[in-house]
C-alpha cells in the first residue's frame, strides 16, 4: 500500500512523504535505504492480505517509516523513528498513531505477543532479505558492514558473529507463510555468513 493511500485510509494527510524519502536518501545508508523500506512495504502487504484494511494501512505506515532514523545505533533509531512516525501522522487518530509506534518498537528485539498478527507480517517483512537469494543477500550484507563503517574489523567481525549466531539460534520467522519462503535459503545465508566470520577470526588469532 502507498504511503499517500495507507495515511488516507487512517484519515491523515501525507504531507511528511518528501521528509521520508529525503531521509532514506542520506548518503550513509547502503542498506537501509528507501528501497529496503518499499520491500518491507511489499512483502508485509503480502503478510497481511487477510487482515482488515485498517490494519493493513497501520502494517504498510510502520513499514514506510521504521527505519525513517537510521544512524547505526541499534535501538535509538528504532526509538527516534517511532517519535517521526507519531509526529509525521497528522490527522491520525491516536489509537492507530500509538499502534504504528508499538509495531516500530517491536523491530528493535523483532519480538511480540504470537497473536500480533500486524507485528508477524511487519517483523517477518523486515527478516525478508536474509532468505533472499545468495547474491543479493551478499549485497545486503556488504551494505549493512559499510554503514558500521566507524567500528574497525574485528570488533565488526566479534558483532557480527554474535548477531549470526542469535538468528540461527531461534526460529526467524513468526508466520507459516514466511517459514515457507524464506527459512530455508535463510538458514543457508546466516550460516554461510557465520563462517566466513569464524574463519576469519581463526586467520588472525
Amino acid at each position: 500500500m502507498e504511503w499517500a493511500e495507507a495515511i488516507a485510509v487512517l484519515g491523515g494527510t501525507s504531507g511528511a512523504w518528501p521528509e521520508l524519502q529525503a531521509r532514506y536518501g542520506e548518503p550513509h545508508r547502503r542498506y537501509h535505504t528507501l528501497d529496503h523500506a518499499t520491500a518491507v512495504v511489499r512483502d508485509s502487504a503480502w503478510l497481511a492480505g487477510d487482515l482488515g484494511e485498517t490494519d493493513r494501512a497501520i502494517v504498510a505506515v510502520a513499514a514506510w517509516t521504521h527505519d525513517v532514523v537510521y544512524d547505526a545505533k541499534p535501538g535509538d533509531d528504532e526509538r527516534a523513528s517511532a517519535r517521526w512516525a507519531h509526529e509525521a501522522l497528522a490527522g491520525v487518530a491516536e489509537a492507530h498513531i500509538e499502534r504504528v509506534e508499538g509495531l516500530i518498537l517491536a523491530t528493535i528485539k523483532h519480538d511480540a505477543p504470537p497473536e500480533d498478527h500486524l507485528a508477524t507480517a511487519l517483523l517477518d517483512a523486515d527478516l525478508a532479505i536474509l532468505g533472499a537469494p545468495a547474491q543479493d543477500y551478499a549485497i545486503y550484507a556488504e551494505g549493512v558492514r559499510q554503514e558500521y563503517a566507524k567500528y574497525p574489523d574485528e570488533v565488526w567481525r566479534e558483532g557480527r558473529i554474535a548477531v549470526l549466531e542469535g538468528m540461527l539460534a531461534r526460529p526467524l520467522y513468526r508466520s507459516a507463510a514466511a517459514r515457507a519462503r524464506w527459512a530455508t535459503a535463510a538458514e543457508k545465508n546466516l550460516t554461510a555468513e557465520l563462517t566466513h566470520w569464524r574463519a576469519d577470526r581463526d586467520d588472525h588469532r
